[in-house]
């Protein structure tokens, strides 16, 4: 989830799409379904699974980054599941807070569909996302080792899906990443399904099972264009502000505004 000033090689099927399909899935297409959190627990999150992210990111990445608004925390106003969902939850409370949780308890995938069920929130400064990052960084530091967003919402631009990738040849710091977007009116309104179809030779992103965006691997690409032979993890956050997210400020009376996870899986191949 980092600045991504301008959205590249952006691939459109029309202004909108019909979302009245069926729901994603893959065992009658030779995946299998590999893990999953459905957060049917009101109690707590599975902290076998995931790692809850506490801080500004300050000492080492101060803003995480971007120049965002927000510490993470692990208090039940920011994060906890309700109604068989998980709530990540901006406040403003004389400062914002927010949450952020990783996979990285667990180890990451290595290809695979990736997808979540999620009602995105809405306000101007709000940035949620769900995205990718390798389980270690093999080939250096970001943006070198890559990074995968599935989904990236910007309030400033109500009901535009972002997908996109980081890696060292294109990235948000130059503004030659690669992405597509989406108009979904009903984000910030209905549960909807986003998705990352992940090959050794291509990534695909869908939402409500229907591709709105890819990326094929060259015959030429090295790790600086294709950096996603190796494991990556997931992560779940809702930031304020940033250089992308607050690029049109931060509309106070947002918040609290709740980003809403009905479940998380992960398919691989057979």
């Amino acid at each position: 989830m980092h600045f991504s000033k301008t959205v590249l090689g952006a691939l459109l099927l029309g202004t909108c799409v019909n979302f009245n399909v069926a729901a994603f899935s893959c065992e009658d297409e030779g995946w299998s379904l590999v893990w999953a959190d459905e957060f049917k627990s009101d109690e707590a999150l599975d902290t076998k699974s995931w790692v809850i992210v506490e801080g500004n990111g300050c000492p080492t990445l101060c803003g995480f980054g971007n120049n965002e608004l927000q510490t993470y925390t692990g208090n039940s106003e920011n994060l906890r599941i309700e109604d068989s969902k998980l709530i990540i939850e901006a406040v403003n409370d004389g400062g914002y807070t927010s949450a952020k949780i990783t996979s990285q308890k667990m180890k990451g995938w290595q290809a695979g569909k990736i997808a979540m069920r999620a009602k995105i929130p809405k306000g101007v400064g709000t940035w949620p996302a769900f995205w990718m990052l390798p389980d270690t960084n093999s080939f250096g530091p970001w943006p070198k080792s890559g990074e995968i967003d599935i989904m990236e919402h910007v309030g400033h631009r109500p009901g535009y899906l972002h997908g996109t990738i980081h890696t060292e040849a294109f990235n948000g710091k130059l503004g030659t990443q690669k992405g597509g977007e989406i108009y979904v009116p009903t984000i910030s309104t209905e549960f909807h399904e986003f998705a990352v179809e992940w090959t050794r030779e291509s990534l695909r992103w869908f939402i409500d099972g229907k591709q709105y965006f890819e990326i094929l691997r060259e015959k030429a690409d090295g790790t600086a264009e294709w950096p996603f032979d190796q494991s990556f993890h997931v992560i779940l956050n809702l930031a304020v502000g940033g250089d992308w997210g607050g690029q049109k400020g931060v509309d106070e009376n947002a918040f609290p505004t709740r980003y809403e996870i009905d479940w998380v899986k992960v398919w691989q191949q057979k």
